[in-house]
């Protein structure tokens, strides 16, 4: 349980740096903005895409698409076929996403170890006591295979249990056949 406290407060220390990180930067980062003109085949010109960081209002074909693949003239026209599209994203908010889903990650992977190596050392600590209190109870009692026949049994009901859904599987599928060649093949509706 301590352990469990322990990765929670460690989660909420790490997602409160990266807040704090993220609010002590008063201008966008460079990589956070752009703009995106994709400009499709002119002439003899193959289609590109083009990004450059400059702000919205400079977000247009002239001072993104550097260098002009088309001489002066056919520039205007080259750019009234580019779209752009001004572009945001906050890259604090893709590290604090990140950083929740490595932490999730993480104790997921320290439940599966516990679960593979601590657990199973704790049962059988756990166990072989209860079974020497047992043993010192019943000394003249003590049957190795007396529960061996309970096991027995609960695989038997287990094998009728899937024998019963095989059967009823079985029988669905014999009744789906009959019922698609009767409506293929006769062009009958089963009432």
């Amino acid at each position: 349980m301590a352990a469990r406290g322990g990765a929670w407060a460690g989660l909420c220390s790490l997602l409160a740096l990266a807040a704090l990180a993220g609010l002590g930067a008063e201008a966008k980062n460079s990589e956070d903005v752009r703009c995106k003109c994709i400009c499709p085949p002119y002439k003899d010109h193959s289609g590109h895409i083009y990004n450059k960081n400059v702000s919205q209002k400079d977000c247009d074909c002239l001072h993104v698409v550097e260098p002009m693949p088309v001489p002066g003239p056919d520039v205007e026209a080259y750019c009234l076929r580019c779209e752009c599209k001004y572009e945001e994203r906050s890259s604090v908010t893709i590290k604090v996403t990140i950083i929740i889903y490595l932490s999730i990650l993480g104790l997921l992977l320290l439940y599966m170890v516990y679960l593979t190596l601590v657990e199973p050392i704790l049962k059988r600590r756990l166990f072989g006591h209860s079974q020497l209190i047992q043993s010192d109870e019943d000394i003249g009692d003590h049957q190795p295979f007396a529960n061996a026949h309970d096991v027995l049994a609960r695989s038997r009901s287990r094998a009728n249990v899937l024998n019963k859904v095989e059967y009823a599987q079985q029988r669905w599928k014999l009744q789906v056949q009959e019922q698609r060649k009767s409506v293929f093949d006769r062009h009958v509706v089963l009432s």
